[in-house]
């Protein structure tokens, strides 16, 4: 019996392999931006209509006039212990890329690293399976991959997808007098800290993996409305994060006004007995700096702010007259927390938490 074949006398739960889970993995955004500027300059063909420049959530090449491929990869580590429920977690948000750049996904590879001595075969097929499943959902195959035998539990995809090219969407075209809106209610970071240490009750479970697990399909719908002028998804870096990359690349400042931010029921009570993760100290650190506080602000609530999203949701800068038309969209595909989080004004690139 060859080592992949053999099964442990007893598994680990997933999230003990890992050092960090979910996109909570990611290199904290300031450490990844010291990495890239050492990096030499590639020649850029015009044909590449999205690259690396804003730090968008997608590749994106022209093929034609009507069509360009939407190429994207993401993976990391298990951020729950049901293996089915990883698979999908991962999948999910690694298609999500696909959708901010409001592009259509068309099929995926698969990325597996896993621990061969420490997890048997039907789990490590469970862990695929559920990655199997959100492609299902999401209409595509998996049409191949690459498997390793690695330390920890790794799992992901590579996703491509296609795009018209003049509804093309990127995080760094928002304008002055927009407004913003967010698609999916923050605080899975905070979920998965209270899971590690098994301080999560099972309801707060099922709201975690209903969250983690939804699709962002309004993503080419809401790219067709004229009146939509930026999107991305909010992932590892938090909403401070992914909101700082918006404002940088737009060369403009978001105003999010802090109540009327969606929150999964129970994060704060979590956040507040002190289930953060350290992900989020590392983003506060990295773009900390670019946000400004006009209203009173606990540890806690930066906490939230800069709070790791695995599978978060859309973050949509349009004009005024479009909103009603955004989330209209939002809730045809039952995305019902959808809100309205702010605006966007004339100013020193940042956020200014209102």
């Amino acid at each position: 019996m060859s080592d992949l074949e053999a099964s442990p006398v007893s598994e680990p739960r997933l999230t003990s392999l890992a050092h960090g889970g979910g996109c909570g993995c990611k290199i904290a955004p300031g450490v990844l931006e010291g990495i890239l500027k050492g990096a030499s300059p590639l020649p850029v063909p015009p044909e590449l209509l999205v690259g690396i420049e804003t730090s968008d959530d997608a590749a994106v090449y022209r093929l034609n006039e009507r069509q360009a491929i939407v190429a994207t990869t993401d993976f990391f580590m298990p951020i729950v212990d049901d293996p089915q429920d990883f698979g999908r977690i991962a999948a999910t948000n690694a298609l999500s890329d696909v959708y901010a750049m409001g592009g259509t996904p068309i099929f995926a590879l698969a990325l597996v690293g896993m621990p061969i001595n420490k997890l048997s075969t039907e789990t490590i097929g469970a862990i695929l399976d559920g990655g199997a499943a959100a492609c299902r959902a999401a209409g595509i195959p998996i049409a191949g991959g690459h498997s390793i035998d690695s330390i920890e539990p790794i799992y992901g995809l590579v996703a491509i997808g296609l795009v018209d090219p003049t509804h093309l969407k990127r995080n760094a075209e928002a304008q002055a007098g927009d407004v913003l809106i967010l698609g999916k209610p923050l605080g899975v970071g905070v979920f998965s800290a209270a899971l590690k240490k098994e301080k999560l009750d099972a309801a707060a479970y099922a709201r975690m993996i209903a969250a983690t697990t939804r699709l962002n399909t309004p993503g080419p719908d809401l790219a067709r409305l004229p009146g939509l002028h930026a999107m991305t998804d909010v992932t590892g870096f938090g909403l401070g994060g992914h909101g700082w990359e918006m404002a940088r690349g737009s060369g403009l400042r978001l105003r999010i006004d802090w109540a009327a931010v969606p929150l999964l029921e129970g994060a704060r009570d979590l956040a507040e007995a002190g289930f953060v993760t350290g992900a989020s100290g590392r983003n506060w650190a990295s773009y900390g700096a670019h946000i400004r506080f006009d209203r009173a602000m606990s540890a806690v609530d930066q906490a939230l702010l800069s709070d790791p999203q695995t599978s978060g949701g859309l973050l949509v800068s349009c004009a005024s007259e479009a909103v009603a038309e955004v989330l209209a969209i939002f809730r045809s595909h039952g995305f019902e927390e959808a809100a309205v989080i702010g605006a966007v004004e004339a100013g020193e690139p940042g956020l200014t938490i209102v």
